[in-house]
């Protein structure tokens, strides 16, 4: 198993859509601000709030979520292992078959006729007078 990167945790930046600092939530616009130390103590209180609550949640739900997905995820492996793809190359291949057939009842079939109503038509000469 390869090793886990404690410092990157979303390599794949998968989560680049939460923007959870206090600078992407929380913003007071020129004319409106609050007291220094008001603004402050928000800052801390909300890092530290968020800090403590996102990291308990993690504590009780962490481990059964991970738990969960991971059977989640391998049950949809196995569907698509053992079910959905071998059914796709079915269809596949009774689709080639029947591509075949109908192909062949085209070239057949209404090829000629649109042949010969090309031919028939190219005869056409409009003039504008």
């Amino acid at each position: 198993m390869a090793e886990l990167d404690l410092a990157n945790r979303d390599p794949n930046n998968i989560n680049d859509h939460v923007q959870v600092s206090f600078e992407d939530v929380l913003a007071e616009p020129e004319g409106a601000h609050s007291i220094d130390c008001v603004w402050k103590n928000s800052y801390k209180c909300f890092e530290c709030s968020k800090g403590c609550c996102y990291k308990f949640m993690t504590f009780i739900c962490g481990i059964p979520m991970a738990l969960m997905l991971g059977c989640e995820f391998a049950a949809i492996t196995f569907i698509h292992v053992w079910t959905f793809t071998p059914c796709m190359r079915m269809l596949a291949i009774n689709c080639g078959c029947c591509q075949k057939f109908f192909g062949t009842l085209l070239q057949c079939g209404l090829a000629p006729i649109c042949e010969t109503c090309g031919l028939f038509f190219s005869g056409i000469v409009v003039k504008n007078s």
